[in-house]
C-alpha cells in the first residue's frame, strides 16, 4: 500500500508541474493581479472491521479543499479593493465549480476597513486554503461530527488593525449553511448570523485570538447557536511553532459540545518539515444519545517544499473513536500555488 501511495503521489507532482508551466503572471497591471494553486492527493482509509478506500484526485471524498483547483482575480482601486475567487472540486455532488469569494473592500483610514458581499468565516486556526495548511486532514474542530468551524457565508464586515490588536464584528446571512461550505443560506428574514473577534499581537511571536457567533433560530435552524472559538500560537524559535485551539459550540440537544487541538511543526530545514498534531471532540450526553461518539484524532504530517511554487506533503493520522470502530488514515499531497 505504501509502495503505491509513493507511486501515486509522483504523479501528483507531475500533474502539478504541467500546470505550473501554464500558470499566468501574477501581476497583470498595476491595479489587476491573478493568484491560485491546484491541489491533488492520494489518499487511503481503513476503518476497523470495514472494507478499505482509497481515492485519487477525488475532492468528493476528501474534506473542503483536499483536492481543489482555487483562482482568484483581485482588483485595487485604492482606497477600494476587490476580490472574485473561482473554486472547483472534482466530482463534488453540489458546486463542483463555485464562486467562493466575491467582495469589496473600503479603507477607511486609521486601521478601520468595511467589507461587503461574500466572504469566509474569520473562525477557525486551520486555514481553509491547502497552501497554507501543513497536513492533508483537518482537526475535530472543522470537521467533527459539531461542524464547529464555518465556510463561506454574504453579509457586511467591518475591521479594525493596529500593530497590537485587531477586532471585527459581520451581519452575515447565516453563520453555518444548509448548503455545504461554499455559501450562507441567502436570506435574513428568516435567520440572520452575527460574528465577532478579538486579536492581541503584542507579545512577540505571539497570537491570542477569540472569537464569537450567532446564529438565531429560524429557516434551517431549528435551534439558535453560539460558538466560542479561542486559539493561541506561538513562534517558540525560528524552527519551533507551537498552537492550541479550543472550540465551544450549542445548537441545542443534537449539537452541543466542545473540541479542541494542540499543534507542533519543526521546521528541520528551509525545505523540510513535519507536524504533530492531537485533536478531539468531547460531546454533551443528548448529542452522543443521537449516535455520535467522542474522539481523538493523532496526526503526523511531513512536508517538503520543493520549489517556491510546489510543495509535497505526507499524512498519517490515527482515529480513536470511543463509542465506534478506530479509522486509520494515510495519503499524499501536492500542491501548486501562484
Amino acid at each position: 500500500m505504501i509502495k503505491r501511495a509513493i507511486q501515486l503521489g509522483a504523479s501528483a507532482t507531475s500533474l502539478l508541474a504541467l500546470a505550473a508551466s501554464a500558470s499566468a503572471e501574477i501581476k497583470l497591471n498595476d491595479n489587476f493581479s491573478i493568484s491560485g494553486y491546484a491541489a491533488a492527493s492520494y489518499e487511503y482509509s481503513k476503518v476497523k472491521g470495514s472494507p478499505s478506500w482509497d481515492s485519487l484526485f477525488d475532492g468528493s471524498k476528501s474534506t473542503p479543499s483536499a483536492d481543489a483547483v482555487k483562482t482568484s482575480l483581485a482588483a485595487n482601486f485604492k482606497p477600494v479593493t476587490g476580490v472574485v475567487s473561482l473554486y472547483y472540486v472534482p466530482n463534488l455532488p453540489k458546486d463542483e465549480l463555485t464562486v467562493l469569494d466575491a467582495y469589496v473592500t473600503y479603507d477607511a483610514g486609521g486601521g478601520v476597513t468595511i467589507t461587503g458581499g461574500k466572504f469566509l468565516s474569520w473562525m477557525g486556526y486551520e486555514a481553509f486554503d491547502t497552501p497554507n495548511m501543513s497536513q492533508i486532514t483537518y482537526g475535530a474542530p472543522t470537521v467533527g461530527a459539531l461542524a464547529a468551524i464555518p465556510g463561506y457565508h454574504s453579509g457586511l464586515k467591518i475591521e479594525y488593525s493596529d500593530n497590537v490588536f485587531g477586532s471585527g464584528v459581520a451581519l452575515v446571512d447565516s453563520v453555518y449553511s444548509p448548503n455545504g461550505f461554499s455559501r450562507g443560506d441567502g436570506e435574513l428574514r428568516h435567520n440572520a448570523g452575527f460574528e465577532g473577534y478579538l486579536t492581541y499581537k503584542g507579545v512577540e511571536n505571539l497570537t491570542l485570538w477569540g472569537g464569537i457567533i450567532y446564529d438565531t433560530k429560524g429557516g434551517f435552524e431549528s435551534h439558535s447557536v453560539v460558538m466560542v472559538d479561542l486559539w493561541a500560537q506561538y513562534q517558540l524559535t525560528k524552527e519551533i511553532t507551537i498552537a492550541g485551539e479550543v472550540t465551544d459550540k450549542n445548537g441545542g440537544d443534537a449539537l452541543k459540545g466542545w473540541d479542541w487541538l494542540a499543534y507542533f511543526n519543526y521546521a528541520f530545514t528551509d525545505k523540510f518539515s513535519t507536524v504533530l498534531r492531537i485533536s478531539g471532540e468531547q460531546l454533551s450526553s443528548e448529542t452522543k444519545a443521537t449516535g455520535k461518539s467522542d474522539y481523538v484524532q493523532y496526526t503526523i504530517g511531513p512536508s517538503y517544499k520543493l520549489t517556491d511554487n510546489l510543495t509535497v506533503r505526507a499524512e498519517y493520522s490515527l482515529y480513536n473513536y470511543k463509542d465506534a470502530s478506530d479509522k486509520n488514515f494515510f495519503g499524499v499531497q501536492g500542491i501548486f500555488k501562484f
